[in-house]
């Protein structure tokens, strides 16, 4: 199928550093390629990828040094060159939220849009009335509760390429946290969970701009003069699998509806089990007592990091190439591509006014 993939461009695809969409649009392209199917990825100059580069813009927004930028122009600009050339293309695949929809409704029939972000804002349910023709793709069944009545079309779990993480069958002996920090993402669990152990941790995060006062104000204080955690900042793609395989366990203590949770099952890629707080996801990507523990409390935490021994690390690994392989994801997205070629949702489209 001639397939376009339509990333957001905040990130590098994938990003150099922390970002989850448009790392999982670089491994769904790749893998499509693998499979077969002609793509072509509408995203930033900087994006490394196997498929076809639409480059909209010279480099991802976020770490492109320009003082004065504006994002919505530079989608803008990317949903321009989509319009501009969608006959070329069997299937549209968008990842960029609902910002195309008012753009594209001629052609919502031949378009795939995932979403990727949490879906219980005030704003959002007359949206998805308003623009019910575009099949929808949720990432987690359980990212769908606020909005049940949407055009989902179905849901797909993330994956990674497993070659680019290692299983290491013996780990170094500490705890993980791996993200960002930000009060949702919940760091002072993690620090609690280890403390209260006398558990070594390594805590791998960006803090963005906006929770730079959480972190100084409640994060920092539970780190400064605390000899068992150790902040090391904001880490790459190649040293991810080196961190969360030396880990005893991911520590994954959210207290947010997470749509998925793509840390998860790269720690499952090295072997390394989740020990996960039980909100939105969670229960879908963790098989408790087989891939990690879902936990509800404080005191579940700890004694789920006391039974880590029960866990077979490659076992792990076994469970993350069967599930949540990139290739596993591709070869879901296809079959809803093929539906959607066979079944148009739509009448014959208007022509578009360019």
């Amino acid at each position: 199928m001639r397939i376009a993939q339509v990333s957001p461009l905040y990130e590098a695809v994938p990003p150099k550093l922390y970002g989850g969409t448009e790392r999982v649009v670089a491994y769904l392209t790749d893998a499509l390629v693998d499979l077969g199917h002609d793509v072509t990825l509408f995203a930033s100059a900087d994006a490394q990828t196997s498929a076809k580069l639409a480059a909209v813009r010279d480099q991802a927004i976020r770490l492109d040094p320009a003082p004065l930028k504006s994002d919505l122009a530079a989608h803008m600009s990317m949903l321009d060159a989509v319009r501009r050339r969608a006959d070329e293309f069997d299937i549209i695949h968008f990842h960029t939220d609902i910002l195309h929809f008012p753009f594209f409704e001629a052609l919502a029939g031949k378009t795939l849009t995932t979403l990727h972000g949490r879906l219980d804002l005030k704003d959002l349910p007359p949206v998805y009335a308003r623009w019910s023709r575009y099949p929808l793709v949720s990432i987690s069944d359980d990212q769908r509760r606020p909005l049940p009545d949407a055009s989902w079309m179905g849901t797909v779990h993330h994956g990674v390429p497993g070659q680019g993480y290692d299983l290491q069958p013996d780990s170094d002996g500490y705890l993980a946290f791996l993200g960002r920090i930000s009060p949702e993402k919940r760091p002072d669990r993690a620090i609690a969970i280890a403390t209260q152990l006398g558990r070594r941790l390594k805590m791998a995060a960006k803090i963005d701009a906006a929770d730079a006062a959480y972190y100084r104000e409640e994060i920092e204080p539970l780190i400064r003069d605390n000899p068992l955690v150790e902040f090391v900042g904001e880490i790459s793609d190649q040293q991810k699998s080196a961190f969360l395989g030396g880990a005893d366990a991911l520590l994954f203590p959210i207290d947010w509806p997470e749509p998925f949770g793509l840390v998860m099952i790269e720690s499952m890629a090295c072997g390394t089990p989740v020990i996960a707080f039980k909100c939105g996801s969670v229960p879908e990507i963790v098989e408790d007592g087989v891939t990690g523990f879902v936990v509800d409390s404080l005191e579940a935490a700890l004694d789920a990091v006391r039974r880590l021994p029960t866990l077979n690390r490659r076992e792990i690994r076994r469970r993350f190439e069967l599930r949540f392989s990139s290739m596993a994801m591709a070869r879901r997205y296809t079959a809803l591509y093929e539906e959607l070629a066979a079944s148009p949702r739509l009448e014959a489209p208007r022509a578009l006014v360019m």
